[in-house]
């Protein structure tokens, strides 16, 4: 069950759902309520896929490039930081590759639950590394159960937000969800910094032994 918490908790500090609700009530603006439910169900699902592709398949393509775990996890590490910094300076949606241009694209497009939504606002480099890292530590039978618990289960919420994206919008106001995405943009950062520390203690570690 820590298994289960720490690894749920990292990937909704990573993926930040809750940072995608503003964008994702100004691509849905002119849907019915209908199509917006299926559209935040398939992102979820898009999601879901390919987190659990990235935790069963990714160790294979570190393999067969010949990268080892703690470069990976120092370049996810950065990444991640990146990616907190970009939440407290509220240029995230920017980093995440999400400007006017492909926004108005995307609004002529009938399907955005793979992207922008899934690819790259949510499921990006840094949520890869940090599972592609998490399996290399984890990979027992009850830690792998777990683990796959923990990616279905931030699919679910992820779902349930953009379910009702329109109607937090409206609660938690600009302010609000500024606020709560500067929040997790420092957790975000700890998470990345903590992936660096430790790759290069690993390091420092094998080269002394």
């Amino acid at each position: 069950m820590d298994l289960f918490i720490y690894l749920f908790a990292a990937l909704f500090s990573v993926l930040n759902p809750i940072g995608t609700v503003p964008i994702f009530v100004g691509l849905t603006q002119h849907d019915s309520q209908k199509e917006r439910s299926r559209i935040s169900l398939w992102t979820a699902i898009n999601v879901g896929i390919i987190l659990l592709v990235s935790y069963f398949i990714g160790q294979y393509v570190l393999t067969f490039f010949g990268i080892s775990i703690d470069a990976l996890r120092i370049a996810g590490g950065i990444v991640i930081v990146n990616s907190g910094f970009s939440l407290l300076s509220g240029k995230f949606n920017k980093k995440r590759g999400i400007n006017k241009k492909i926004e108005n694209e995307v609004q002529q497009r009938n399907d955005i639950a793979l992207t922008p939504l899934a690819i790259p606002m949510l499921a990006g480099p840094g949520s890869i590394s940090l599972l592609i890292a998490f399996y290399q530590e984890h990979h027992e039978m009850e830690e792998i159960l777990f683990s796959c618990l923990a990616i279905i289960a931030i699919a679910i919420v992820i779902f349930l937000i953009l379910k009702s994206a329109h109607y937090l919008a409206r609660i938690l106001g600009a302010s609000g969800i500024v606020a709560i995405s500067r929040i997790v943009g420092f957790i975000v950062i700890s998470i990345g910094i903590q992936y660096i520390v430790s790759s290069i203690v690993n390091i420092i570690k094998g080269n002394l032994m």
